[in-house]
């Protein structure tokens, strides 16, 4: 949509000068739009998940997150605002991000190459990072919160085992790639999402970004451990990890269990070691 114009011709008085727009900036892991809340899901993996292919899932009740408090705003360097969720479980959380229906139907991988960090060590695993284009969430800030999840101790690269390297060419050994509501329903075919659910298709770990955008009741608020959890679990799938049971009641839930569809009685986690 193009800006209306003043009709030069209407008047012959000059105009006033117009005043600047002050600019907002979305700030934390990508969140660049206002909140939303959706229906809880159960994550899909082909092969794995306890949907089968061509019949709809049963999706858990429509419960919606709990609210968050207001969000913080702080004023930058710059003069630009800063918009800043609310405190959760000590964590500064990002803002919701919501998620329109569907975006613009293909991929962009994110240009660059993220190393691991100094001193890691392991196997090196090369991976992708893509985002749907006309997603409101920057393909830079997702890319750099799958690289700094995947590289955290707590993560799959625990002990040394594995160090991960984000590529934007070259063979990889999975991609990640954040997807609109449509296209998981696409990509994750012949499994029907009903635009709710995320999936492991093929080398794709495709994260439904409404689900990253806006996050799931089992985390309540606390949207930034969802978002590590969610990143851990399909790139989990990627790595050959099946899908586990809770252990106990109240007992840390081991990150392949289906935590955005039930807790199943156990405590959320999002980490595979999550004493690092």
């Amino acid at each position: 949509m193009h800006d209306l114009q003043d009709d030069p011709a209407a008047s012959p008085q000059p105009r006033p000068p117009k005043r600047p727009r002050r600019r907002t900036v979305w700030a934390a892991t990508g969140a660049v739009a206002a909140l939303g809340a959706g229906a809880v899901a159960a994550l899909l993996t082909v092969g794995h998940d306890d949907a089968p292919a061509r019949q709809k899932a049963d999706p858990a009740p429509a419960t919606s997150p709990a609210s968050p408090a207001p969000s913080r705003r702080s004023a930058g360097k710059t003069g630009t605002t800063v918009v800043q969720g609310p405190v959760v479980n000590g964590r500064r959380q990002p803002p919701r991000v919501k998620i329109p229906a569907s975006a613009g139907g293909r991929y962009a991988v994110v240009p660059g190459r993220a190393k691991p960090p100094a001193g890691s060590r392991g196997t090196l695993v090369r991976y992708m990072v893509e985002v749907e284009r006309g997603l409101p969430i920057t393909g830079a800030d997702f890319a750099a919160e799958v690289q700094r999840v995947l590289n955290d101790p707590r993560s799959w690269g625990h002990g040394g085992t594995l160090r991960f390297e984000r590529v934007a060419r070259g063979p990889v050994r999975f991609r990640v790639a954040l997807s609109s509501p449509a296209m998981t329903d696409r990509m994750c075919a012949p499994l029907v999402t009903g635009g709710e659910l995320s999936c492991r298709h093929g080398e794709r770990s495709v994260i439904n970004a409404l689900r990253y955008g806006e996050g799931a009741a089992s985390y309540g608020r606390d949207l930034a451990s969802y978002r590590e959890y969610v990143i851990n679990h399909e790139v989990g799938h990627a790595l050959g990890h099946d899908h586990r049971q809770c252990p106990g009641k109240g007992r840390p839930a081991p990150v392949m269990v289906q935590q955005t569809k039930s807790l199943y009685g156990c405590a959320p986690n999002p980490w595979p070691f999550p004493k690092g």
